[in-house]
Formats: structure tokens, sequence, C-alpha cells
């Protein structure tokens, strides 16, 4: 139940993305939030989330299924998002069909545009649950 409302979160989260919905997606975080590359605070990254929003305009996020674990004793969750960016003039398969098998997904996208994974801690239960730390790489390979 808690990774599949994690998993609902993201979906959320995307779309909140997609729409440059700042206060909302902000409000999905815990206290004590913060983001790397970088240190950045909750205040901080708003201001790179509107910078990057003005950047790419119109835009669309596509992904496989997030992988999710999560430790309900500890109140913990990780999990992992790979996505690409796409703007919404473009033409570029969505892989819909693959969402559950994110390896084939990652080998057709990743051939297509540059990818980016996003590492999530979260904090909270049942259905509540909040980002306490992301991190955003590059993707640089097939590690499951």
């Amino acid at each position: 139940m808690d990774a599949a409302t994690i998993r609902k979160m993201i979906v959320q989260a995307a779309d909140l993305a997609e729409r440059h919905d700042i206060a909302d997606l902000m409000d999905m975080t815990a206290d004590g939030f913060s983001a790397s590359p970088g240190d950045h605070d909750a205040r901080s990254v708003r201001g790179i989330l509107f910078v990057a929003f003005k950047h790419y305009g119109s835009f669309t996020i596509r992904y496989p299924r997030p992988s999710v674990e999560v430790d309900p004793r500890a109140g913990k969750a990780m999990a992992a998002v790979y996505f690409m960016i796409v703007s919404r003039n473009r033409p570029m398969p969505d892989f819909k069909g693959l969402y559950e098998n994110p390896q084939q997904w990652l080998e057709q996208a990743g051939e297509k545009t540059d990818l980016y994974q996003l590492k999530l801690e979260l904090v909270g239960s049942k259905r509540d649950w909040r980002v306490k730390k992301a991190e955003l790489a590059p993707f640089k390979g097939l590690g499951f």
C-alpha cells in the first residue's frame, strides 16, 4: 500500500511539474528538505524550478514505473525515478507500453534523448509521505 501511494505521489508530482505548479510541488516536501547536486534547501529549489520551468517552457515528463522501497517501521522510503523531459512540440515515442518494464524503457528511451535519475528519500507513513531529500543526476547506465 505504501509503495502504491508513493508511486501515485510521483505521478502527481510529474503532473504538477508539467503545469509549472511550484507551490504544490513544494507542498510535497518535508521540513528540512534538501536537494542535490549542491546543497539546496526548499527556498533555493523554488528558485531553481522557476528558472528551469521558464527555460523548458511547455513540456511533458515521461518515465517508467518508479522503484520504491519502504521501511514502514522506520517511517522511511526510498524511490528512484528515471525520466526524460520532452518539449510538447517535439515528436517522441511515449513508451507507455514499457511502463512496467523499466529496463527496456531505459534502453529504448536512452537511444532517443538524455535521461535523468531522481532519487528520493521520503518520510511518513500510510497516505502521508513527504520528500525529505531529492538527488538529481544524469542517467549513466542501467544501474537498477
